[in-house]
This record gives C-alpha cells, sequence and structure tokens, in this order.
C-alpha cells in the first residue's frame, strides 16, 4: 500500500475534507487522501436563498493542497439527486485518464448513492489549477481550487511571498442552473446570463443586499502577496485589477512565465494564473482602501468590488 511508503504521517481533518500529510522523503511517492460529499446546502445571495449543490457543504469548494510529484486520491461520494462527475481541471492525466472526469468520456457519471474513487499523480505541474463538476451546469456552484507546490525544498523562481491567498472569479445566479441550460437547449437560444459576478464566492457592494457579502484581504504594508486566481465563471472572460497596484503574472496554468507587469489582467473561463501583488510601503491614516475590480469582457454588468485593507 502506498502508506507504507510514508514517513511521519498523521491525520488531519479539515473543512470536512479528511487529508493525508506527511514529509516528504527523498525518492518517495506521498498520497494525500480527500473525502468529497455531494450534498445540498441552503446560501444566500443577493437576497434569494436556495439550495444549491455543493461538496460538504462549501460554497466554494475546499482546497486540494498538493506538491509535484504528489498521487491523489479523491473518494466523491453522491449524496444528491443529480448524477455527478468532477473534472480535475488542467491537471495532466499520465496513464490515469479514466480519472479526468468528464461524464460519459472518462466515466459514467456517479449516480445518487454512489461513489467513485479518483486517483492520478502530478507530474511536472506547479501554481495553481481548479476542479469542478463535469456534468450539465452543475460547475456553476461545484468547483473549487487546486492548489500545487513545488517540491519539497524545491523554491519558487520569484522571491518567497509573504502569504498566499486563493482568489476564484464566479457567478451566481437567483434561479436553478439547471432550468437555464435545460431551458437553452430546448429553445436553441443563449442561456440567461447570472445576476451576479462572485470573488470566492461572495457579490460585493455594487450588488443588491450585498454589502456584507464582501470579500475583504487584510494586508499588511510593504508584503508581497501570491494571489492564486481562478476564473470559474461559466462562459465569460473576466477582466482583474486592484486600484493603484500593480499586477506582476508569474505562472499561468500551472506553468511559470517570465515574470510581467500589468495594470489590469484577463482570464478566459477556466483559465488560472498567479500573481504577485506588493503592497504599498505606507499609507495614510486616513487612506481609503483599495478596490479589486472584477467585470466581464462584454460589459453586461457592473464590476464586483472588493476591499483590499493596506492597513496593519
Amino acid at each position: 500500500m502506498d502508506v507504507l511508503l510514508l514517513r511521519s504521517l498523521f491525520l488531519v481533518v479539515t473543512a470536512g475534507s479528511l487529508v493525508l500529510l506527511s514529509e516528504h522523503a527523498a525518492g518517495q511517492i506521498i498520497t494525500r487522501y480527500y473525502q468529497f460529499d455531494i450534498q445540498m446546502a441552503s446560501v444566500t445571495r443577493l437576497c434569494h436563498t436556495k439550495s444549491i449543490v455543493t461538496v460538504n457543504g462549501q460554497f466554494p469548494g475546499p482546497e486540494i493542497v498538493v506538491r509535484e510529484g504528489d498521487r491523489v486520491v479523491i473518494r466523491v461520494t453522491n449524496h444528491v439527486k443529480n448524477n455527478v462527475t468532477i473534472h480535475w481541471h488542467g491537471v495532466r492525466q499520465l496513464f490515469s485518464g479514466w480519472a479526468d472526469g468528464p461524464a460519459y468520456i472518462a466515466q459514467c457519471p456517479i449516480q445518487t448513492g454512489q461513489s467513485y474513487v479518483y486517483k492520478f499523480t502530478i507530474v511536472g505541474q506547479r501554481g495553481t489549477l481548479w476542479w469542478h463538476g463535469h456534468i450539465s451546469w452543475l460547475r456553476a456552484t461545484l468547483y473549487g481550487p487546486i492548489i500545487i507546490l513545488p517540491k519539497l525544498g524545491v523554491p519558487y523562481p520569484f522571491a518567497k511571498p509573504y502569504k498566499e491567498v486563493p482568489i476564484v472569479f464566479g457567478e451566481w445566479f437567483n434561479t436553478d442552473t439547471e432550468a437555464i441550460i435545460n431551458q437553452a437547449l430546448q429553445t436553441g437560444g443563449g442561456p440567461n446570463v447570472s445576476d451576479a459576478y462572485t470573488i470566492n464566492g461572495l457579490p460585493g457592494p455594487l450588488y443588491n443586499c450585498s454589502a456584507k457579502d464582501t470579500f475583504k484581504l487584510k494586508v499588511k504594508p510593504g508584503k508581497t502577496y501570491l494571489l492564486r486566481i481562478i476564473n470559474a465563471a461559466l462562459n465569460d472572460e473576466l477582466f482583474f485589477s486592484i486600484a493603484d497596484h500593480t499586477l506582476t503574472t508569474v505562472d499561468v496554468d500551472a506553468v511559470y512565465v517570465k515574470p510581467f507587469d500589468s495594470d489590469v489582467i484577463i482570464l478566459a473561463p477556466g483559465q488560472t494564473t498567479n500573481i504577485l501583488l506588493k503592497t504599498k510601503p505606507t499609507v495614510p491614516l486616513n487612506a481609503h482602501p483599495s478596490s479589486m475590480t472584477l467585470a466581464p469582457y462584454a460589459h453586461r454588468k457592473r464590476g464586483t468590488l472588493r476591499q483590499l485593507h493596506s492597513r496593519g
């Protein structure tokens, strides 16, 4: 068994996921275990409360954290009426295509009350990817980050950041997303658009009833933060910027790139990137928090505001 190859292992339960952590021993394969329970959860956004499909009752779903070279085992148990599969977006499925997740292509869907165990190894990748539902439009609420750290002892090709923060773009629909896509398939027209764009599941104060549903990143002056950004929106390219700050792109789709600076980045649906954010060295006492802005390519809606606190 793989666990016989581990050294100094212990179990930690976090956010409903069972994760096997261990020290990396030279030349050994480390296996990390997760339990995904597909279940309904009641969530309120924009003053609308509805029941959505989630992993472990979380929206967005839990993080998968691994190192390059790790073996990953995720047991997915379906407790909802919908058939379900999970796709590990961007992971190179070398000799493990059956674990890729697309329904009716790589596997039969996981039916109600059934389980499926995904097994794959992270090879030649480090950075940020993501997982999501891969049947119908379940990925509107069924998604989460995959964080791939370098091998133990291998540094980043850039200065080590003070802190790493996942930033997941998404969408919120007041109505049932399965009804929306079914209507579009029946009529042949385009599906109705979402009611809000979100960052880490929160719409922000530019939307109705959302002043408290705002993602706030508290940072310290003069520090560098690694933002692991994922566009989990269904169909839209999204622009992202932080007022009065420069963004340095260092990784795209779990591949290091030559660092380059920009004021704004754009991510296509499903795309991921890592950026470095260096905060201002000093902040006046009366300064207002900088805002994070998220806006669609088509500019159909107002951007989403997020607060970036540069004090403390």
